[in-house]
């Protein structure tokens, strides 16, 4: 077809003063780029050899849908309704109240990042973080990077440049991302020495490689994303510090996920405050059981932080003043026993659960059918594999035309579906979050014929 077949499409002008988009109140780049969409879509579709083009008022309501989308942020609020609470491809953990006002008072004007406002003078970027850390933890010395990825390669790097680190085979973990512990040693300049079985190690295994001289450091690494059971046998912590003592070796340790103290987590699950009296430098997650921001927790012994501090790594890993000031908030939350969203969703009891999903589905009732049902969710973030954690639901029907719909709902609503019904969990539903549901439910029923 010709250029002639074109000369149908509107004006870009006429369609920009149309009342739809110019009255709109959206930027005059969205609306030109909304409107852009539309023709290209009309141009394609002529060439494809359709003549039929809507009228103009049409044509400018698409554009504004289009214009709409096109302004709305990438990175968007949703509503976790999985049950699955430190949901990783949803943000992991939601900040508490503290926290997120500690975040906006950062980012709205200066703040004294570096500065030590009773000498008049530079101060330190983490000095605050580390205070608390240290209280909370029972160790010497504290550091923060941004995430523990980072803090594992930063505290390999520093610490066991060029020197045999033993690990347990059954220790050679895979994170999220395909990063694997072996490529963080390698990248590190550490030379990985593997000791024991996959489903056995024992301290014979790490002595044997510190008595040739193989290796000159210890790394216990949690498997805390996944679960060996059976014929299986792994030294403790302990152990490996009486073995480390005995061979003046460092040992390092990767616990992952960061459990303070007695919490929601199974009686034998390693803590902080266990595995820093034991190592030189244990490593944790941030917003991984404790709740925070994106971090990677270093503490440990003093000589041992400061060697970490001291490392250019360190600068190339440091944290940003808006995620220091959550995870400020976020320790002196936990200083001070005020449960933070992520430890309330996993310490949540059933009843609780059950009675909050039957008040949901008596709201949701005249909308749509569904019912309060018993169900089981998880900790997630790559936390307390295998541990299921009983929990209560809305079911709703239908499920496939539901989820679609939710999903696209202007606050997104993720749900799972389950046995043919949409499972909406009550657990990581967070105060207020019950009314977006109706509200989109009542939208949904308005629309259907």
């Amino acid at each position: 077809m010709g250029k002639s077949d074109l000369s149908i499409l509107p004006r870009m002008d006429a369609l920009l003063a149309s009342p739809a988009l110019a009255d709109s109140g959206l930027p005059r780049s969205a609306q030109k780029a909304g409107a852009n969409r539309v023709l290209d879509q009309l141009r394609r579709a002529i060439r494809a050899g359709e003549t039929q083009v809507p009228e103009l008022h049409i044509l400018a309501q698409q554009a504004r849908q289009a214009a709409e989308e096109l302004a709305r942020p990438g990175l968007r609020q949703v509503v976790n309704a999985t049950g699955v609470a430190l949901h990783t491809n949803l943000g992991r953990a939601p900040l508490s109240r503290r926290a997120a006002e500690a975040v906006a008072q950062a980012a709205e004007g200066y703040s004294n990042l570096e500065y030590d406002l009773d000498a008049g003078k530079r101060g330190s970027r983490t000095g605050r973080v580390e205070e608390l850390l240290k209280e909370l933890t029972g160790a010497e010395g504290a550091f923060a990077v941004n995430n523990n990825a980072a803090a594992v390669l930063l505290m390999l790097s520093a610490l066991t440049p060029g020197m045999g680190v033993a690990i347990s085979r059954g220790e050679l973990v895979e994170i999220g991302g395909s990063f694997r512990v072996p490529d963080v040693m390698a990248r590190s300049g550490a030379k990985l020495v593997e000791v024991g079985a996959t489903n056995k190690t024992r301290l014979s295994d790490y002595q044997r490689v510190l008595e040739s001289g193989e290796a000159q450091a210890l790394l216990k690494v949690h498997p805390s994303n996944f679960k060996v059971v059976g014929f299986t046998q792994s030294v403790a912590v302990e152990e490996l510090a009486a073995l480390a003592a005995q061979y003046q070796v460092p040992l390092l340790c990767d616990l992952g996920s960061g459990a303070l103290g007695p919490g929601p987590w199974p009686q034998d699950y390693p803590t902080v405050e266990k595995w820093a009296a034991a190592a030189d430098v244990v490593c944790f997650s941030g917003d991984k059981l404790l709740g925070g921001p994106q971090a990677g927790i270093l503490v440990g012994k003093d000589e041992a932080i400061r060697r970490l501090k001291a490392d250019p790594l360190a600068r190339a890993l440091r944290l940003d003043k808006l995620s220091l000031a959550a995870l400020e908030a976020t320790l002196l939350d936990w200083r001070d026993g005020v449960s933070v969203p992520a430890r309330a969703m996993l310490e949540a009891k059933p009843q609780d659960l059950r009675q909050r999903a039957e008040e949901l589905a008596a709201l949701l009732s005249p909308l749509c059918p569904c019912e309060a049902v018993e169900t089981a969710g998880e900790a997630g973030g790559g936390t307390l594999p295998g541990e299921e954690l009983p929990s209560w639901a809305v079911a709703l029907d239908p499920a496939e035309e539901l989820e679609a719909f939710l999903r696209g709902w202007t606050t997104p609503i993720l749900g799972r579906i389950h046995k043919g019904k949409l499972l909406l969990d009550v657990r990581t539903l967070l105060p207020g979050e019950e009314d977006i549901i109706r509200d989109a439910l009542a939208a949904w029923k308005g629309e259907r014929p």
